[in-house]
């Protein structure tokens, strides 16, 4: 069983239309390593949507991908070096799907004026099957053998004691 340790993945791409279901795949990959199969969908999805935007709005096609798992959230964060890329308009109906299918979002610019967009997702614990009681089943139907006449072990392995107590292999 693999435990919740934190986690962190960091990918650049030069972003393309056949490049965006590579990233997806790569993604898809490291949530199922870092044993979060539940994630794979909604984190690839929104991956997946902010790459193809940026992909038809920014002129700069250059991105960086990170994911941070710390075993509560996981945190999916794409980077765009496109300066006069705007979020808030080009990107609305991505952010209106992030905001829908994540449990938080924002968008933050770097020193470098590029524009920082993240979401995260709460891991849910794995469905638990309920347990229920059973008729205890009976282990065996024969009886077990009355154990044996207890022998010495000298006996049991082939030696006999002589009358001054001296052990002798039995012929």
């Amino acid at each position: 069983m693999k435990t919740a340790v934190p986690c962190y993945y960091h990918l650049d791409v030069e972003v393309s239309p056949e490049r965006v279901g590579q990233v997806r795949r790569i993604l898809a990959a490291h949530l199922r390593f870092w044993n979060l199969e539940n994630l794979v969908e909604p984190v690839c999805s929104g991956a997946e949507m902010l790459l193809l935007a940026i992909h038809e709005h920014a002129s700069d096609k250059n991105t960086s991908i990170e994911m941070w798992w710390n075993r509560q959230h996981l945190i999916t964060a794409v980077a765009g070096n496109d300066h006069a890329l705007r979020p808030d308009q080009d990107l609305r109906t991505c952010l209106q799907h992030l905001a829908a299918n994540s449990d938080g979002w924002g968008c933050c610019a770097t020193d470098t004026g590029a524009k920082v967009i993240w979401f995260s997702r709460r891991a849910r614990a794995g469905e638990r099957v309920p347990l229920v009681a059973r008729e205890p089943e009976p282990i065996t139907q024969e009886g077990l053998d009355v154990p044996r006449e207890i022998m010495p072990v000298a006996q049991v392995a082939g030696w006999t004691r002589t009358g001054n107590g001296v052990l002798e292999e039995a012929r």
